[in-house]
């Protein structure tokens, strides 16, 4: 897999690189936002993740973030230092797929690479297996991954159409977490979990429906239908 390492610290890219590449990846390094866009041309330039550290001298790394999703739909992996939850959803919103918050493990990181690289694969397996769910005022189109809320679409990431549609295909039945990881992230990384915490409160953000899906405290969550 060729994966764009977007990292401005040359010892840090180098030491990374190195690590990627026993693991079987194909690195290109760019050191700066601008680099990085140079890179995607065109249509992506065949990349299959982009690793994006936010702390980049010319530009935002959240900006370059939103610029990336404009432009492909290749994952995006945020790498920041900046762990609080709002942070998070803030980058989840402007299209990034998962985040890892230094200082890393290795193996951590390697995980949620793998992890995002195997959602197309899921994506396209379930794609026009159903063709619509409507949840009240929640109409999800499951062939077209588009979801809207009286009327109005809202724009979300791969993760969280996949975590919604999942819920919202047994509305009320309580999806454990293990569960939860397992069919939208493919993973059973215990690690994971955290990553599934963010996305559920970015959708309730979004949804602008916080009571839409419930937590099930030490269990995991179900989706309450709402009124029609």
């Amino acid at each position: 897999m060729r994966l764009l390492l977007v990292e401005d610290d040359n010892h840090v890219a180098a030491a990374l690189s190195a690590v990627l590449a026993r693991h079987g990846f194909d690195v290109t390094h760019a050191r700066s936002g601008e680099e990085a866009l140079q890179a995607l041309v065109p249509e992506g330039a065949g990349f299959g993740v982009v690793l994006l550290d936010l702390g980049l001298p010319d530009q935002d790394g959240y900006e370059v973030c939103g610029k990336i999703r404009k432009r492909t739909t290749i994952p995006v992996i945020m790498v920041t230092a900046r762990s609080d939850v709002r942070s998070r959803i803030h980058g989840l919103n402007l299209g990034a797929d998962d985040y890892v918050v230094k200082p890393y493990d290795t193996g951590e990181l390697l995980a949620r690479i793998h992890a995002v690289s195997r959602r197309t694969v899921h994506e396209d397996a379930a794609a026009g297996a159903e063709t619509a769910l409507r949840l009240g005022a929640v109409h999800i189109e499951l062939p077209t991954r588009q979801v809207s809320v009286d009327g109005s679409v809202v724009q979300l990431t791969r993760k969280e159409f996949d975590l919604l549609a999942l819920l919202a295909q047994r509305p009320g039945v309580v999806f454990r977490r293990e569960q939860i990881i397992s069919e939208v992230w493919r993973t059973s990384w215990e690690g994971t979990g955290r990553t599934l915490e963010v996305h559920v409160a970015s959708l309730r953000s979004k949804l602008r429906m916080p009571a839409l899906i419930e937590t099930v405290r030490g269990v995991g969550y179900r989706l309450v239908a709402p009124a029609a």
